[in-house]
């Protein structure tokens, strides 16, 4: 595909070379050949001709975000492999209080 744009556009800068350096023709001429001739409608095919090509790698980015979504819900959903407190450790005590009750005097 790229092979027939590339000497598309070569066939257009010969023939806007060919004008701008005619008795006749004018540079501002070229330039609309090259454009008109070449870029435009080279642009517009190019466009057409890679529509396949970007719908298959949209498609493949979609199912990869797809895959890594689920993969991301299926381990959120998955049971922790240890509990949290299988560290085999008792418990802590509870601190003794180091602050006098009010309301009694000690006596």
């Amino acid at each position: 595909m790229y092979l027939v744009l590339i000497a598309w556009l070569y066939v257009t800068l010969m023939m806007a070379v060919a004008e701008a350096t005619s008795p006749m023709g004018t540079v501002l001429g070229a330039v609309m050949t090259f454009v008109l001739y070449g870029l435009l409608p080279m642009g517009i095919v190019g466009y057409i001709l890679g529509t396949p090509s970007r719908k298959r790698a949209i498609k493949a980015r979609e199912m990869a975000e797809r895959a890594a979504y689920e993969e991301a819900q299926a381990q959120a959903a998955a049971p922790a492999s240890t509990p949290p407190d299988a560290g085999g450790q008792t418990p802590a005590a509870a601190e003794q209080s180091r602050v006098t009750p009010m309301g009694k005097e000690p006596g």
